[in-house]
């Protein structure tokens, strides 16, 4: 058994989503006055590799913690999507050359190659984002999630935070149906191959989560 962690770590002077604030980190108690450490942390919901529940972009659908365990567990694929240019809409053709595995899978992680940029600022710049047909074909689906190694399901919007809110159609058509969530800021995809695999992505357990940081990972047998 392998274990891959697709999760980056939380840190001070790591990128974020333009407009949203980054973590602090502050260690509150330490070894020599306290006899312990302790580390007092602050964040967004959205921070780094997490989790988008519906009800971040609809107040009536499903919050993360609202969701059952088994929605963050199950059978994965990766799609390679970095034969694409920046900007390019990931077509329908990638899903189907997978063949029938596609049809066991209950997540799909789509590799841009994106990751790679982390912490550059050309990370939020540009990168692949799912065409409509595809959309349609993981709502068709119900899958359980969908993941990516950008930033973003669609180009990111440098402008205020409610503009940009306007501004996410395939956040809105996925979030719509109340059934998938969504993973942003993978890595390592590149490491996984073209098989099937066990997925785990269990987001920190908050109450009314719109979004949770996550841990990751690819159990490979």
């Amino acid at each position: 058994m392998k274990i891959i962690d697709l999760t980056h770590p939380i840190a001070e002077n790591m990128p974020m989503y333009p407009g949203t604030g980054a973590p602090t980190l502050r260690i509150t108690n330490n070894y020599r006055e306290h006899g312990f450490q302790e580390t007092l942390i602050s964040l967004y919901s959205h921070t780094g590799t997490h989790i988008d529940a519906p009800a971040h972009l609809f107040a009536d659908r499903l919050t993360l913690d609202q969701s059952p365990a088994e929605q963050f567990v199950g059978k994965a694929l990766v799609i390679d999507c970095r034969g694409l240019a920046n900007g390019e809409q990931i077509p329908i053709r990638l899903l189907e050359e997978k063949g029938s595995s596609i049809h066991e899978a209950e997540f799909l992680l789509f590799l841009t190659g994106n990751a790679n940029l982390w912490g550059k600022p050309d990370y939020f710049a540009g990168f692949p984002v799912m065409s409509g047909e595809v959309v349609e074909w993981v709502n068709r689906r119900k899958l359980k999630g969908i993941g990516i190694d950008a930033p973003s399901f669609d180009p990111v919007a440098f402008g205020e935070p409610e503009s940009a809110a306007e501004e996410l159609p395939n956040h809105r058509a996925i979030l719509k149906t109340n059934q998938t969530v969504l993973f942003e800021n993978l890595c390592r995809l590149e490491e996984i191959g073209n098989e099937l695999f066990m997925l785990c992505a269990l987001p920190l357990n908050t109450v009314n989560a719109d979004g949770a940081p996550a841990r990751v990972i690819a159990i490979i047998e």
